[in-house]
């Protein structure tokens, strides 16, 4: 099947830090450098929503509320991507996906089974 595999998440208090990763599945692996990637996240209730992307030439683009705060990078080696966040609040609460964009900056593949990330004292 073609779905990345997230891993990572778990409880965190505001503030603190984690780093959540997705790797390619191997039907992937060859195409995996050239492709955009971006991770996305859905807290309970909401639409699913953008946080972050990196091009293939390593250009990150972040929402406004993770800007400063969350670092996306990625291993073309490791076919592996990584979302650093950093001074987390509750509001950052969510199941993190990630995915690989289109031309128009949409969604790749199906949806992974994503990491649940919780933040909260």
């Amino acid at each position: 099947q073609l779905l990345l595999v997230e891993s990572g998440g778990g409880l965190v208090q505001p503030g603190g830090s984690l780093r959540i990763s997705c790797v390619a599945p191997r039907a992937i692996f060859s195409v995996f450098s050239p492709l955009d990637m971006a991770w996305y996240r859905q807290a309970p209730g909401k639409e699913r929503e953008l946080v972050a992307s990196i091009t293939s030439g390593t250009t990150s683009n972040y929402a406004d509320s993770v800007k400063g705060r969350f670092t996306i990078s990625r291993n073309n080696s490791r076919k592996t991507v990584y979302l650093q966040m950093n001074s987390l609040k509750p509001e950052d609460t969510a199941v993190y996906y990630c995915n690989a964009l289109t031309s128009a900056n949409q969604p790749k593949y199906r949806w992974g089974q994503g990491t649940q990330v919780t933040v909260s004292s």
